[in-house]
C-alpha cells in the first residue's frame, strides 16, 4: 500500500463521505463557537401561533411557552480556527421573561458583545429589539429589556430544590425557532460551577436534556415554575447545569438596575493550549466595557491578569478571582497575546491602554512552526506543523513527515500531517507504525463524524478485524472511534478516529489514523491524542 494508494484511499472515502450526505438532504446547521449556545442565523422568525397569547403570571407547564423568548444576535465574533480574525456572524439563544414590563433573564454568552439583539415573543413573528441593561461574564447572566405591558412572565419556585424533583428544560435549540420542551429530575443540588466561560460557586445538575441554544432559558417545575437559569451541559455524560436561584437572584437584580456584575465586558472562553500556554479566547467585546477601554478585542487571547496566569485548569476560576477581588473598575495589569498580528501586548483594564511589547518574531512568546519540529516539553517528541501552518501535534523525534495540503481529486479539502519512523513502511505495511492526521472544512460542510467513521470502517474492515466503536471527548473536540487488530494478517492495530471541534462543531471535520505494533507505538498513539490541535485558516 504505497503513499499514492494511501492518498486515493482517503480521496475515495471523502468523495463517497459526500455522495452519502448530499443523498441523504445536505448538511446539518453550523453551530456557534466556544462559550456561544447555539447555532447560525436562522433563515427566519418564529412563526405565529394561533393561539393568543395570555397575560400574567403562567401558572402551568403547558404554558411556559408564552413566557419563554428566542434570541437573536449579530455581532462581530472572533474564532481561534479563524486565526483571530473577527466576522459578522448572526446567532440565537433563549431566555425568559420575569416581569410582566418585559424583563428578559439569559445567558451573559448569549448577548455580550452583539452589536444588535432581537427578541421575539411566542405568537408573533416580529422582531422586537432587546436593551441589554447588565451583564455578568463571572456568573454567566445578562438581563434584557423589551418594551411591553402586561407581558405574561415566569415566578420564580417557592420549594426546597432537592434531589429527584422533576425538571423541564424550556427553549428553543440548535437555532430552530420552534419551542422544545425536555424532562428530566434534579440529580445534584449542589455542583461545582467553574466552566470554561463561567465561575460559579455551585449549581444545580439534571438530566433535562440542553443542546446549543438552550443557554439561558429557563428550568422549570411541573407547574412552570423557574427553578434555575441552565447554563452548560455534557450530553456525553448526559450531566446538565443550571443556575439556581440563590445564586442567581442576588446577581440579576443588580443586573436590573443597569449595574454589570463582576464583568470586564468580554464574551469569553477558558482554553489550555499546552502544558505552558492557557488563556480566555475572546470571541467579542461589549462597547464601552472597561475591557473596551483597554482596547481588548475579539480574536485576543489574555494569558493574565495582575501577573496571574489565567484558565490554567480550563476554566474562568482565576480570571474571576481577579476580578471579583479588584472589581470591575480596578485597576488590572493585563497580558494579551494577538494571534491576528502575532504581537504580544501589555496594559491595564481601567488604566493605561495596551501596547505592544512584542512579536512572534522576537522569539519573546511561543511559536506555532512552520512544519519544523521543536523539542516538547514531554521529551522524545517534537511539536510538527503542517506547511500551512493550520494544525500541529506531537510526533516522536528522528520521524519522517509531510505536511503538504490534503487533497481530493486535485482539490485542496484541508490540511493533514502524515509522520512515521518510516514513511515507506507505513506506507506499505499493515505491521510498520505510523499516523494520518487531516483536517477539512470542505467535509464539514457535508455532515458529520459519524458518517465519516463508517466510511472508514468499511475500508478497514477488507483488511482488519474489527473490535469495537467508543466515544471520545477530550473538552475541546469530540467524536467516535474505531479499533482493527490483526490489519492485512499482521500483528498491526489501527486507531481510526472522527471529531469535530466542541467549541463550533461544523467548523472542520478531524481523521487521525494510527497505525501500531507493540507498547512504545501505544505511548504514540496517547501522546499523539494528547496534542493534535487546530491551530490556524486551512490551506485552500
Amino acid at each position: 500500500m504505497n503513499l499514492n494508494k494511501r492518498i486515493q484511499i482517503l480521496s475515495i472515502v471523502a468523495s463517497a463521505f459526500a455522495a452519502t450526505l448530499m443523498a441523504c438532504g445536505g448538511s446539518p446547521k453550523p453551530t456557534q463557537p466556544p462559550a456561544q449556545p447555539t447555532t447560525e442565523k436562522p433563515t427566519q422568525a418564529p412563526e405565529p401561533t394561533a393561539e393568543p397569547v395570555s397575560q400574567g403570571a403562567i401558572g402551568n407547564l403547558q404554558d411556559v411557552r408564552k413566557a419563554v423568548v428566542y434570541i437573536e444576535t449579530v455581532g462581530d465574533f472572533a474564532y481561534p480556527d479563524d486565526g483571530g480574525g473577527t466576522r459578522v456572524e448572526g446567532y440565537t439563544g433563549t431566555g425568559f421573561l420575569v416581569s410582566a414590563d418585559g424583563t428578559i433573564v439569559t445567558n451573559n454568552h448569549v448577548v455580550t458583545g452583539a452589536s444588535l439583539v432581537k427578541v421575539y415573543l411566542d405568537g408573533s413573528n416580529e422582531a422586537l429589539n432587546a436593551k441589554v441593561l447588565g451583564s455578568s461574564e463571572c456568573s454567566d447572566l445578562a438581563v434584557l429589556d423589551i418594551e411591553g405591558d402586561d407581558l405574561p412572565f415566569l415566578n420564580w419556585y417557592g420549594g426546597s430544590v432537592q434531589v429527584g424533583l422533576d425538571a423541564y428544560t424550556a427553549g428553543f435549540p440548535l437555532g430552530d425557532p420552534e419551542y422544545t420542551l425536555t424532562k428530566g429530575i434534579v440529580a445534584k443540588e449542589n455542583a461545582a460551577g467553574d466552566s470554561a466561560w463561567a465561575s460559579v460557586d455551585s449549581v444545580i445538575m439534571h438530566d433535562a436534556t440542553i443542546n446549543p441554544g438552550n443557554s439561558g432559558g429557563p428550568l422549570v417545575t411541573k407547574d412552570g415554575e423557574v427553578i434555575a437559569v441552565n447554563y452548560a451541559g455534557n450530553s456525553a455524560t448526559n450531566q446538565y447545569f443550571a443556575i439556581g436561584q440563590d445564586t442567581a437572584l442576588p446577581v440579576i437584580d443588580k443586573l436590573k438596575t443597569g449595574e454589570n456584575v463582576d464583568a470586564l465586558g468580554i464574551n469569553g472562553e477558558a482554553m489550555i493550549v499546552s502544558e505552558e500556554l492557557s488563556g480566555i479566547w475572546v470571541y467579542s467585546v461589549e462597547a464601552g466595557s472597561p475591557a473596551d477601554k483597554a482596547r481588548v478585542q475579539g480574536g485576543d487571547f489574555i494569558v493574565s491578569l495582575t501577573g496571574i496566569p489565567v484558565a490554567t485548569d480550563g476554566t474562568m476560576a482565576s480570571y474571576c478571582d481577579v476580578v471579583r477581588s479588584k472589581g470591575a473598575d480596578g485597576v488590572i495589569d493585563v497580558e494579551v497575546f494577538r494571534p491576528a498580528t502575532g504581537e504580544f501586548l501589555e496594559g491595564q483594564i481601567n488604566g493605561r491602554e495596551l501596547a505592544v511589547v512584542g512579536t512572534l518574531s522576537d522569539n519573546n512568546g511561543t511559536t506555532s512552526g512552520d512544519a519544523t519540529s521543536e523539542p516538547a516539553a514531554s521529551g522524545g517528541f517534537v511539536t510538527v506543523t503542517d506547511d500551512a501552518q493550520s494544525i500541529s501535534l506531537q510526533i516522536p523525534e528522528g520521524s519522517e513527515y509531510i505536511g503538504t495540503p490534503w487533497e481530493l481529486d486535485g482539490d485542496v479539502i484541508g490540511a493533514q500531517i502524515t509522520a512515521a519512523p518510516s514513511l515507506d513502511a507505513y506506507n506499505n505495511n499493515w505491521d510498520a507504525p505510523g499516523l494520518f492526521f487531516g483536517v477539512s472544512d470542505d467535509l464539514a460542510k457535508l455532515g458529520g463524524y459519524v458518517q465519516l467513521l463508517d466510511l472508514y470502517r468499511e475500508y478497514f474492515k477488507q483488511n482488519c478485524k474489527y473490535d469495537n466503536r467508543y466515544d471520545y471527548d477530550d473538552g475541546y473536540y469530540r467524536g467516535k472511534y474505531d479499533l482493527f487488530y490483526a490489519c492485512g494478517g499482521t500483528s498491526g492495530n489501527t486507531f481510526v478516529l472522527t471529531a469535530v471541534p466542541v467549541s463550533n462543531p461544523s467548523a472542520a471535520l478531524i481523521t487521525v489514523q494510527v497505525q501500531y505494533v507493540n507498547e512504545d507505538d501505544l505511548n504514540v498513539l496517547d501522546q499523539v491524542l494528547k496534542t493534535f490541535d487546530i491551530i490556524g485558516p486551512l490551506p485552500r
